[in-house]
């Protein structure tokens, strides 16, 4: 499961209405945006985009934060995510993620699986190995 907390309000916004909408699913999820209104939509986004970040449970050893942060510049992930990678608009935050979810995520986006509203993800996610999936998911979740 995402953390929230932190994430720009506007990607709270759209991935919400992205599940209440079917574009988007998640046995968890889509059943409980499947009847949010749009005022409910708004009120998740501003209460959890508000919410403090959990203290992180893991530091990236100093070699891999190298190569996580080579990755991250090499496939353009600083280019939306914002130099931090704390997200921005409809760009989540991938700093202080869960790691599994980050894993999750890319290798969907990769096989192509994934909902992706523009192409940009799946793109980008062609290009990673699975090792350079791992030395992304430990980097990203060791960010604040």
């Amino acid at each position: 499961m995402p953390s929230l907390a932190g994430q720009p309000r506007q990607f709270i916004v759209t991935q919400l209405i992205m599940f209440r909408e079917g574009n988007r699913k998640d046995p968890q999820m889509s059943p409980l945006a499947k009847n949010l209104s749009n005022a409910d939509v708004n009120d998740f986004a501003a209460y959890f985009s508000a919410q403090p970040l959990a203290p992180l449970a893991r530091h990236t050893a100093p070699d891999k934060a190298a190569a996580g942060r080579r990755l991250t510049e090499q496939h353009h992930c600083v280019a939306c995510h914002g130099a931090t990678l704390v997200g921005q608009q409809h760009i989540p935050r991938l700093a202080g993620q869960q790691p599994e979810y980050l894993r999750v995520q890319l290798r969907g986006f990769k096989a192509s699986t994934r909902f992706d509203m523009d192409g940009q993800m799946s793109s980008a996610a062609q290009a990673l190995t699975d090792a350079d999936i791992e030395i992304l998911t430990e980097y990203l979740s060791g960010l604040r």
